[in-house]
């Protein structure tokens, strides 16, 4: 199991990450597409990633808005997992 962050280590993570906003034990990222078609594309392009790392993000999708919530089940919380899965979303546009 992944070992939890410290306050202080997620607030540092957390100015790596611009966009994302710390919910409780999740950070969470809101991106508006073009529309629908858009939307389900980016979440497409989330598979690989994610599977990669093992790691899987909690999604909501709003016609053409996608809301991605990480946090470590497993860990209760929020571990280097989460961070570095964030950063790469942030960089798939």
């Amino acid at each position: 199991m992944a070992q939890l962050l410290s306050e202080t280590e997620i607030q540092s993570r957390m100015s790596a990450l611009p966009g994302w906003t710390l919910n409780d034990k999740k950070i969470t990222y809101t991106k508006t597409f073009k529309d629908f078609v858009e939307a389900i594309a980016f979440i497409n392009r989330l598979v690989e990633p994610a599977e990669a790392a093992g790691h899987h993000p909690d999604l909501a999708v709003s016609y053409n808005k996608v809301t991605i919530a990480l946090t470590s089940h497993d860990a209760g919380g929020l571990t280097a997992k989460d961070f570095e899965l964030g950063s790469i979303i942030s960089q798939l546009g």
